[in-house]
């Protein structure tokens, strides 16, 4: 009975170890552990009654499975479906850009072997491991995971795993598979809406900060300009680079992050690009030049130093260089000042003073400076919120938060609020909420 475990044990291990596109997989935690927890389970059939270390090493590597499939929110079938889906492959990434049909021969039929090595491994999940525990004559571990919440993902992948769940061959799903790809891309792009740029390569945000439309109140036409340009962005026709320039606290920030609620579900991506990390925005134009979605580079408080030279790399998407502008990109920027780059007076020409170090041409130092800003092809100006707006956002979200408060103790208190913290502005406004809701509440 060992002998017969350990063979099958030894056969799971070579079919996962002749994976041909999908072996990057084996690379993560989850996977890690579960080629931990089949060898342990080997060494124990070959030996197991001999050497009782064995078992607590097989106790030991199912629990650290359990942790780490349970961290995913799927089950172990639906895990490796997932990973399917997401998998950043050869296959997957021509599959991006070709149908089924203009695939290399040899790519399709090595993601048939694969999917028929995965499909079988999806099988030996919790009740299979425990039924091989149990076959050493333990009953020490009893629970494996069932439920897998699905609600959180897309439409088109949760319709996808519901096919691969309730389909007995999954080489018959490959022309839906490489549909998917086409659609929705593969790797960290298929797992996350929203991503930032840090320490050289980019990071998935899992709980972006979903701003609604229906919480951006005043400035409707600059908003309006906004959505207008992204569904040309979205539909394939010309779109502009988009600079949101006006008084702080006016909610340009917020208008921008709104647009992941908006059209998360037509692909749209947004990554956000601190201004010292500019220098990286040629490398990830090149990044997401070849994949399905959208992306709009966000960069917030944008503004530059005179020694600052990362407008240059700025500039270069903006217009281009040699390579051309990926289709697939636009660059939304916010900013307190209507001009990017620091200018002082002393950087325009004077007749005075003249030097040797003085520049021949200080027109065209000028010129550098102010063309910056013109290279956003829309630039949308948000003033200082008077009174009625700022009224009117603090009703707003006054009524959101279910506050118990007359119209005229709130007018009241929040006019009050404003003079003595930041004046009008929807930062203010919001701010000034969540001081009522708790001072009410306390």
């Amino acid at each position: 009975m060992l002998d017969e475990t350990r063979q099958s044990i030894y056969e799971k291990q070579v079919k996962l170890a002749s994976l041909l596109l999908y072996q990057n997989m084996l690379a993560q935690e989850v996977w890690e552990t579960y080629e931990r927890l089949l060898q342990c389970l080997a060494n124990y059939a070959l030996d197991g009654h001999e050497d009782h270390s064995r078992r607590l090493c097989y106790l030991f590597a199912y629990g650290r499975w359990f942790r780490a499939i349970a961290s995913t929110g799927y089950n172990w079938r639906n895990y490796v479906i997932s990973q399917i889906l997401s998998s950043d492959n050869p296959f997957s990434q021509k599959a991006q850009a070709s149908d089924i049909a203009q695939l290399p021969p040899s790519l399709v039929a090595a993601a048939k072997h694969d999917l028929k090595i995965l499909e079988e491994i999806s099988l030996w999940g919790g009740y299979k491991l425990i039924d091989v525990i149990e076959s050493f004559g333990d009953r020490s571990v009893t629970w494996q995971l069932e439920h897998s919440d699905l609600s959180r993902l897309s439409e088109a992948k949760r319709s996808l795993m519901l096919k691969f769940q309730t389909t007995d061959d999954w080489t018959d799903l490959l022309p839906d598979l490489v549909s998917y790809y086409q659609n929705s891309g593969t790797g960290i792009f298929t797992e996350y809406d929203a991503f930032r740029w840090h320490n050289g390569h980019l990071e998935g945000i899992a709980y972006p900060d979903l701003v609604q439309l229906t919480d951006i109140i005043g400035y409707e036409s600059q908003r309006q300009a906004l959505y207008k340009n992204t569904e040309a962005f979205l539909s394939g026709y010309p779109a502009l680079h988009t600079l949101l320039y006006g008084s702080r606290g006016t909610g340009k920030s917020s208008m921008v992050k709104s647009l992941i609620h908006a059209y998360g579900d037509r692909n749209l991506r947004l990554i956000e690009v601190a201004k010292d990390d500019l220098q990286n925005l040629p490398a990830i134009a090149e990044m997401v030049r070849e994949v399905p979605q959208k992306f709009i580079i966000f960069v917030d408080d944008l503004s530059f130093e005179e020694e600052n030279e990362n407008y240059k790399a700025l500039k270069v998407i903006l217009e281009g260089n040699l390579s051309a502008r990926p289709h697939n990109l636009l660059v939304y920027a916010t900013s307190n000042r209507r001009h990017l780059l620091r200018e002082y007076f002393s950087d325009r020409p004077s007749l005075k003073d003249l030097s040797e170090r003085q520049e021949v041409n200080p027109w065209d130092t000028v010129q550098e400076k102010l063309s910056l800003s013109d290279r956003f092809g829309l630039t949308l100006t948000f003033l200082q919120a008077d009174q009625e707006i700022y009224l009117k956002i603090v009703h707003h979200l006054a009524k959101r938060a279910q506050l118990q408060i007359t119209e005229q103790e709130l007018n009241f208190r929040a006019l009050q609020w404003a003079t003595r913290n930041n004046g009008q502005s929807g930062r203010t406004a919001q701010q000034f909420v969540n001081f009522l809701q708790a001072d009410l509440a306390l």
